[in-house]
């Protein structure tokens, strides 16, 4: 856990390309060992395909580091630090610099929770312990966002800004649009909460494709979204000690078990879906004005379409897991659980709310010093 938390903070804090590919690549190895914290068959099935599919898309960012540094000699420089790219950017070849994108994007995609390679962190969260999960669907995927949103900062001062723009709302819809389909059938609580943050993913990126403000609503977006979906992963591990099972068809009835633990799931869903009093609902309703002042009325129909069935279907299994009583299910020997458990998840429910509603100056400020790289 020190391992990974640090990795993913150098990868943060790194100024050139090649040293977050370094740090990125420590990501994997350091979540694999906590993927498989349980020693069965199937945490070392996820912890095995998690390993592989981010070796492949490691590899893929490799390629596109190369490709860049090759876009970058037609500038006579080979200092692949952010700064120095952004300086040059006018400079480098279109044809390596489009290679490059097309190859980092896809690599990342696997860490950010995007389409193709999004595959990667789903049984990662469904096999890891509920604080790793969480942290899987948080932090390190902000991680893969941040990797994405400074390489992209670079095509966004060359004439490739459209393109770039096309290539991110391709992926982002298709995301959203997988994250619909496997929510309608989704039979895992874990899955649920994992599938949830591709749709969410798919919604940040809208938000950059867009442009405008819809840069500041993305940024804001990942932030808040790390908060309700790290409470819901938390919260995971009491429902698991209730009923001993993931299965949503085997859970059912849970407040009349564990009271506290069941707004936090409830309010954890209002938050999830962006209804009010969400932070969430500032930051998509802002991406969702950049889509129409942009124009893109094509992309935010579709974008509304799904994400109204991503609310049926999370729903329809959240008050079955809240109200519904489990069939065949014995309580008699149900733990006791404190609302004093709950105290954390509460906690960052209400700072997502917090932060949407209320931003302190100094979190704007921050937000804006980050977007005021790219052209408004």
């Amino acid at each position: 856990m020190v391992v990974l938390l640090t990795s993913i903070s150098a990868a943060y804090l790194a100024n050139h390309i090649a040293v977050v590919w370094i740090f990125a690549e420590l990501t994997t190895l350091s979540a694999s060992a906590l993927i498989y914290h349980h020693r069965n068959k199937l945490a070392l099935e996820g912890t095995w395909k998690y390993v592989f599919i981010c070796a492949i898309s490691i590899s893929l960012v490799f390629v596109g580091i190369l490709f860049l540094s090759l876009s970058l000699n037609q500038a006579g420089d080979k200092d692949l630090s952010f700064a120095n790219l952004m300086a040059h950017s006018q400079e480098l070849n279109p044809f390596w610099l489009r290679l490059a994108f097309l190859f980092i994007f896809t690599g990342f995609t696997a860490k950010i929770g995007l389409v193709p390679m999004y595959t990667a962190g789903i049984d990662a969260k469904d096999k890891a312990p509920g604080p790793a999960a969480a942290i899987l669907s948080s932090v390190l995927m902000n991680m893969g966002f941040v990797a994405i949103f400074r390489t992209y900062a670079i095509l966004a001062h060359t004439s490739l800004y459209h393109w770039a723009n096309t290539i991110i709302f391709v992926a982002a819809i298709l995301s959203i649009f997988v994250a619909t389909v496997y929510m309608m059938k989704v039979m895992n609580i874990k899955r649920m909460f994992a599938y949830s943050s591709i749709e969410h993913m798919g919604i940040v990126m809208l938000g950059v494709a867009a442009g405008g403000i819809g840069f500041y609503a993305a940024i804001l977006h990942v932030i808040l979204h790390s908060f309700v979906k790290s409470s819901l992963f938390f919260q995971y591990n009491q429902v698991y000690r209730v009923f001993q099972d993931k299965n949503i068809y085997h859970i059912g009835n849970y407040f009349k078990y564990n009271p506290t633990g069941a707004v936090v799931l409830l309010f954890g869903f209002i938050s999830a879906t962006a209804m009010p009093p969400s932070g969430l609902f500032v930051s998509e309703f802002l991406i969702f004005r950049a889509l129409f002042e942009g124009q893109h009325l094509v992309m935010l129909l579709v974008a509304l379409l799904l994400l109204t069935i991503i609310i049926w279907a999370f729903g329809k299994n959240i008050f079955k897991i809240l109200f519904t009583p489990a069939v065949g299910f014995d309580d008699s020997h149900v733990p006791h659980i404190r609302p004093l458990e709950s105290l954390s998840q509460l906690v960052l429910l209400f700072g997502a709310v917090w932060l949407g509603l209320n931003p302190p100056a100094a979190f704007v400020h921050l937000i804006q010093d980050a977007v005021s790289i790219l052209p408004m």
